[in-house]
């Protein structure tokens, strides 16, 4: 039988406690023990999976709580202590500071709060605590090159988790927007050329036939300065701006557009919810030989030093797409204009290629794309 174990804490006297939605995804039963020595049965209220936030529910009396803080409110260098069970070893505590308030490490919906405290396997979802014993965080991620702590670790904002919690306490799941867009940042030569003082803005890439960007007139090319009267500083605020604003929403959208400001109006749509993942193919049953292509999966630090949110990356090259000209190191993004996220998805893809059609792959190389058509070798 498998076995993990997180940490977690509670959060009201009724048994409602806050962990990781790693901890507890994909469980067929899930345990909380207290320091008391209890134990309870856990009944998963809700996981939100882009935040990493997971909320369930034990049956008890007495229970001790903490108390939640103020995570707008902290401050670079503030002292901060991390409480959990790193390698099982049980209510241990490690101390440090806050490096940074709001690092973004590729997260679509959420900035992180970066600490110097070591978390180590076992402390994911402990809770993050000020020095007054508030708590202002969940202890989520580290950056690491060996697999343990390297001096950096991540905790997801306590302000930021509530707002999930309030949607999982009433339905279950969590809802956010979406207008259809795909942005990058605008530098500050980019925004020169185009009339604009300074690199503000969200730099529209790519808009999706039929949602709502599109309906509202947004084109590729655009740059977005404001939503629903919030400015939008850096191009990845922007994302967690529409996220948060309730589906089905009237919202304006200020644009630079060829020159100059213009004002669109737009109804917000629901993000997907998130689908349980399909049954992953046996080896035999993958033809990743057709292209060549052996890939791996792109770390988070990856991500965001890339300023992308999926993609996959060459780890070898052999026939066909070695003589189109592929090469170890080379980003994957698209196989035949869909997204590939992850090898998982890649191998999917690869599996559902015909022999006789051309594959159509959008490969990166450093800041270049290229969409490079490759005919499948047939299957030995």
């Amino acid at each position: 039988v498998a076995r993990g174990v997180g940490s977690g804490f509670i959060i009201s006297q009724d048994g409602y406690v806050l962990t990781n939605a790693h901890v507890v995804d994909g469980a067929d039963e899930v345990y909380v023990k207290l320091t008391d020595k209890r134990e309870f049965k856990a009944k998963v209220i809700g996981i939100d999976k882009r935040t990493d936030v997971a909320l369930v529910k034990i049956d008890g009396t007495k229970l001790p709580w903490l108390t939640l803080g103020d995570s707008s409110k902290i401050k670079v260098g503030e002292w901060v202590v991390a409480i959990g069970s790193p390698f099982d070893l049980d209510n241990s505590v490690s101390a440090g500071i806050i490096s940074a308030k709001s690092r973004d490490t590729g997260r679509d919906f959420i900035n992180l709060i970066q600490t110097d405290v070591a978390v180590n396997p076992g402390n994911s979802g402990g809770p993050l605590l000020n020095m007054a014993g508030d708590v202002i965080g969940i202890n989520s991620q580290i950056y690491s090159r060996s697999g343990g702590y390297m001096g950096i670790s991540f905790a997801v904002p306590i302000n930021e988790a509530m707002r999930v919690v309030d949607q999982l306490k009433s339905t279950g799941k969590v809802s956010r927007s979406r207008i259809g867009i795909r942005l990058s940042e605008v530098p500050k030569d980019v925004a020169e050329s185009f009339g604009l003082s300074k690199g503000q803005g969200a730099f529209v890439n790519m808009v999706e036939p039929g949602l709502p960007a599109d309906k509202a007139g947004i084109v590729a090319g655009d740059i977005v300065l404001e939503f629903n009267g919030q400015p939008v500083t850096k191009w990845t605020e922007l994302s967690r701006i529409v996220a948060n604003t309730k589906p089905g929403t009237k919202s304006s959208v200020v644009l630079w557009s060829k020159g100059k400001k213009r004002t669109v109006t737009l109804v917000t749509t629901e993000v997907e919810q998130d689908k349980p993942a399909k049954p992953q193919l046996k080896e035999e049953e993958v033809k990743s030989n057709l292209l060549g292509l052996n890939v791996v999966d792109l770390t988070e630090a990856q991500k965001h030093e890339l300023k992308i949110t999926s993609g996959v990356v060459i780890d070898s090259v052999s026939g066909v797409a070695e003589r189109a000209g592929l090469q170890q190191g080379d980003l994957i993004t698209q196989i035949n204009n869909t997204e590939v996220s992850n090898v998982k998805q890649f191998n999917l893809l690869m599996a559902k290629l015909d022999p006789k059609k051309i594959a159509v792959v959008l490969v990166r190389r450093g800041d270049f794309s290229q969409f490079v058509p490759l005919r499948p070798a047939p299957a030995n």
